[in-house]
C-alpha cells in the first residue's frame, strides 16, 4: 500500500494493557457504507482525533468491569480506526458488542466450565446468548471487521501478506497492510496448492473459513495484520527476526513444487515457533 497515514490518539506514552492479541483487520471505503453510516464516519475522521488499538482495548474493558458482571457491552461502539491510502479514506468500525458475543461463543473452548462459571456466571452468559440470537434476527448480515488472536498470530492470516509489506517499528508496531485484491488472489492460490497435497486439511479448512469472511467486504478495501498486543510480550529479538509470512510462502512454495518433505519441515518449524508462543496463554 502507498501514501498511508494515521492519527493516533495525541496522548501520552503509557503501559500496554492486557491481552495479548493480534488482530486481523479490514479497512473500507466510505463508498461501502450505507447512509447514515457513512456520514457517521466522514464526520468522524473529519475530528481529526482517532483512537488506537490500546484506546479501543481500555474502553472495552472500562465497559465490562461493572457490577453486576455483563460480558458483553450494553452498547455497540460508535468508533472505528481509519486510514489514508492514495488521498482515500478508509475506514475500520470496532463493533465492541458484536465482537464480544462472538468472543463469547468461543469461550467455551478455551476455558474448562467451573473457570467459566467463575467469571461469567451461567445466568450472565444466558442472558448474553439471548441477546445475541434476537439482535442477530434484525441484523442477520452483520459482520466483524475486526479478528482476534489470543496469545498468537494464526498461521492462516499470513497467507494474505507478503515479506515485503511487513511494517517494524521497536516498540510501537510490527503490522503488514495489503489490498483486498492482492489478500484474496494469495488465499486462493495457497488454497489450490494445500488442497492438493495431503496432511494440510486444517490449514485449508481455515482459509475457506477466512476467505469466507474477506468476500463480504468491498473489493478495494485494506488488510491489516497487526501484532498488536504481542509486541510487549515477546523479546525484541525474537520480533525483529520475525519473518512468519516469508516463512509460511516458502513452505507452500515448496509444496506447489513438489517438494513434500521440504514443505513439511518448513511449515513444521513455524507452527513450532508459534506452538510455543500460544502455550504462554497456560503459564503461571
Amino acid at each position: 500500500m502507498s501514501e498511508s497515514t494515521d492519527r493516533p490518539l495525541p496522548s501520552a506514552r503509557s503501559a500496554p494493557t492486557v491481552p495479548y492479541a493480534s488482530y486481523l483487520r479490514v479497512y473500507e471505503p466510505l463508498a461501502a457504507f450505507p447512509e447514515p453510516e457513512r456520514t457517521h464516519w466522514t464526520a468522524y475522521a473529519r475530528r481529526g482525533v482517532i483512537p488506537t488499538a490500546q484506546d479501543e482495548l481500555r474502553r472495552s474493558l472500562s465497559d465490562l468491569v461493572r457490577v453486576p458482571v455483563v460480558g458483553v457491552p450494553a452498547r455497540e461502539s460508535a468508533d472505528a480506526f481509519t486510514a489514508e491510502v492514495s488521498g482515500v479514506l478508509l475506514v475500520c468500525p470496532w463493533r465492541t458488542r458484536l465482537r464480544g458475543w462472538l468472543a463469547l461463543q468461543e469461550l467455551q473452548e478455551w476455558f474448562p466450565l467451573p473457570v467459566l462459571d467463575a467469571a461469567l456466571p451461567p445466568a450472565v452468559r444466558r442472558r448474553q446468548v439471548e441477546e445475541y440470537e434476537r439482535w442477530r434476527e434484525r441484523n442477520p448480515d452483520a459482520r466483524p471487521w475486526i479478528r482476534t488472536g489470543v496469545w498468537q498470530v494464526p498461521l492462516r492470516w499470513f497467507v494474505l501478506v507478503a515479506d515485503e509489506e511487513r511494517e517494524y517499528l521497536p516498540g510501537e508496531r510490527l503490522r503488514y497492510r495489503t489490498p483486498m485484491v492482492e489478500a484474496r488472489r494469495r488465499l486462493a492460490r495457497a488454497l489450490r496448492t494445500l488442497r492438493e497435497a495431503e496432511g494440510y486439511g486444517m490449514l485449508a479448512d481455515g482459509l475457506v473459513e477466512v476467505g469466507s469472511w474477506l468476500e463480504e467486504f468491498h473489493p478495494r478495501s485494506m488488510v491489516e495484520l497487526d501484532y498488536g498486543g504481542l509486541l510487549h510480550a515477546l523479546p525484541g529479538e525474537r520480533l525483529e527476526s520475525d519473518r512468519s509470512a516469508r516463512d509460511l510462502a516458502a513452505g507452500i512454495a515448496l509444496l506447489r513444487a513438489g517438494d513434500a518433505e521440504g514443505a513439511v519441515e518448513a511449515y513444521g518449524e513455524l507452527a513450532e515457533r508459534w506452538r510455543a508462543v500460544r502455550e504462554r496463554l497456560f503459564a503461571n
